[in-house]
């Protein structure tokens, strides 16, 4: 052979070896794809994994570990109740099903809506005075349920696999049962008493408390429990769809309850409920961009107030500290209280059903508007509550899970009964609970509702209206040099009105203060909202030195027992981190996605 033969032998074989690299760099690339889950218990994890491994869109994870944890976590998670869901479609994927593949967000209501009976009066007394827990217990306090409808409308956009398949687990878990936790036996036994110890002086039926006892009393801590009734209920689900629900045998099963139990809900409810896709509030913040909930909810409004105001105060804030006249959480926690009465006071004034009251979004966000709100704060002494007014001229037993997919879509979906077990009502044919959003409504305005939030007439109650929200499921997103839209951040929590400055804390804890993911869901957080006049709550702690200088501030302190249970995904250099706040029960994951 030549030695010019030889040359050209040789740089074939740098060209083949040169080709296999690439493929091989390819196939390891595309064999990389990370994914993450965060969820509020491990068998929800455990099928949200499940479910991307068998191809399924973040979406079809969410469907599935949302019916687990109507099994799994009867406190919140649920078939009876409703919810948000803010959603983000990679251009990796096909996006949904219209054909559109550019990256887009997205954001479904399927918030639950007064019956058509209801009425603005219908918690008052003859001297239009407050009827205690009238909104809170029994057959009356439940909203028209949107959960399934939402969940439903969800699949049917981006699903991949079979609704029937997205099912099964949750069917398994109901028929075979599982192990009960402590955490949530000992939640079943509190609300019994609680739900007892209410329902007589508000006139409500005990048989509500004796139902509520049935359901309950199998919660043992360590044992298997086992719900044959809403197996059922699932079974009929996966095979009928949601009409099963709204038109079916289930909406019978309801309606023939609240019938006997004295509640609004008819079958024309439930047949003409629908779902809401809406546009998603967004926000700039540093170098990202705030994708989070429209009206109905108050929270994705309020996080961007409380993110802007904090960035337009931000160089205030850090000669505060660099002057060392308060340790640095004491000057933090006032900070962050004062941003927090403006927004509470924006939020019982504008913040409604936007299908009802007009609701400013763009000048509550505006540039000019927040400076001019922010410019009030004193970073030495408390502003008068009395002061704090509009601008212008929630449960803590919610749910939140967090997923990326390995295309990079994610899912931020926060769904609630309101109160742990909602309103104590069990459909007991069909095996779940009813919720009692009715709550969230103003039920007088200017009266506080059971998470002591001021109400005003843009949330008052009428027939078919959604009742205002603090739900924020939110995702953040980061474009790079590239053009290349990524998910930042998925994160959300339950905690009733606590899970707007819960939400804000942690996104300032990571992208911000930089923490890790776990360290930001799990490091002390406070919350302040307007009234109670001056008071704080704190979990888990605050040092001595800082509640001393809080206290001569003229704040009073009070450790809360639990504050939120956040789930976060952030990611920092491509890499995706995942954590389940150690306030619950909850498991959080990231794997990589192996191509097949």
């Amino acid at each position: 052979m030549t030695q010019h033969a030889n040359h050209s032998l040789y740089a074939l074989f740098r060209i083949l070896l040169l080709c296999l690299g690439l493929m091989t760099a390819s196939v390891s690339q595309a064999e990389t794809k990370q994914a993450a889950v965060s969820m509020p218990d491990r068998h929800s994890a455990q099928v949200a994994r499940q479910i991307l491994a068998q191809g399924g869109h973040a979406v079809d994870a969410a469907v599935a570990a949302a019916f687990t944890l109507a099994v799994t976590y009867p406190e919140a998670g649920n078939l009876g109740g409703g919810g948000f869901m803010t959603l983000f479609a990679s251009a990796r994927d096909e996006a949904d099903k219209s054909g559109d593949a550019s990256p887009q967000s997205w954001f479904l209501d399927y918030r639950e809506k007064a019956p058509k009976a209801a009425d603005q009066d219908m918690y008052l007394d003859e001297e239009k005075a407050v009827i205690p827990f009238q909104s809170l217990v029994g057959y009356k306090a439940s909203g028209v349920p949107g959960t399934v409808k939402g969940l439903w409308a969800a699949h049917q956009r981006f699903g991949r696999l079979p609704w029937k398949d997205l099912l099964q687990p949750a069917i398994d878990l109901a028929r075979n049962g599982f192990v009960v936790p402590e955490s949530l036996a000992t939640t079943a036994d509190w609300y019994q008493g609680w739900l007892e110890e209410k329902l007589s002086p508000a006139g409500q039926p005990l048989s509500v408390a004796a139902g509520f006892k049935a359901f309950a009393d199998p919660l043992q801590a360590g044992k298997r429990w086992r719900q044959p009734a809403l197996a059922n209920t699932l079974t009929s689900l996966a095979e009928q769809g949601e009409a099963a629900f709204y038109q079916g045998v289930i909406a019978d099963q309801m309606v023939k309850a609240m019938q006997a139990g004295g509640g609004l809900i008819t079958h024309q409810d439930l047949a003409e409920y629908q779902v809401r896709w809406r546009e998603p509030i967004r926000a700039d913040w540093l170098d990202y961009e705030l994708v989070s909930a429209p009206p109905p909810s108050s929270g994705g409004i309020a996080i961007a107030q409380l993110l802007k105001m904090k960035q337009l105060r931000q160089a205030d804030f850090d000669k505060a500290r660099n002057k060392g006249d308060l340790p640095d959480m004491a000057l933090r926690t006032h900070f962050y209280a004062e941003l927090a009465k403006r927004v509470y006071a924006d939020r019982a004034e504008y913040l409604g059903d936007p299908d009802f009251v007009e609701v400013p979004v763009a000048r509550l966000l505006s540039h000019d508007y927040l400076q001019e709100r922010a410019q009030g704060m004193d970073f030495q002494s408390i502003s008068k509550t009395e002061t704090i007014r509009p601008g212008l001229a929630e449960s803590t037993d919610t749910t939140h899970f967090s997923i990326i997919d390995g295309e990079g879509n994610a899912v931020s979906n926060t769904y609630t009964l309101n109160m742990p077990f909602g309103s104590g009502v069990v459909i007991d044919a069909a095996g779940f609970l009813m919720n009692n959003e009715m709550d969230d409504f103003s039920q007088k305005p200017g009266v506080p509702n059971v998470f002591g939030v001021i109400g005003g007439e843009a949330n008052a109650i009428a027939p078919e209206k959604r009742m205002l929200s603090s739900m924020s499921p939110t995702i953040l997103l980061q474009t790079d040099a590239n053009g290349q839209t990524n998910v930042a951040a998925v994160v959300g929590t339950p905690g009733g009105s606590s899970i707007i400055t819960s939400v804000f804390q942690v996104l300032v804890n990571v992208f911000e203060r930089g923490l890790s993911a776990q360290q930001a869901v799990d490091t002390t957080r406070v919350h302040h909202q307007l009234w109670p006049k001056n008071e704080i709550k704190y979990h888990p702690t605050l040092s001595e030195a800082t509640k001393d200088h809080l206290t001569l501030m003229g704040y009073q302190l009070k450790q809360h027992g639990y504050l939120g249970d956040v789930q976060l995904i952030s990611r920092h250099n491509n890499q995706l981190s995942a954590a389940a706040d150690q306030r619950g029960r909850g498991v959080a994951q990231v794997w990589e996605m192996h191509a097949d």
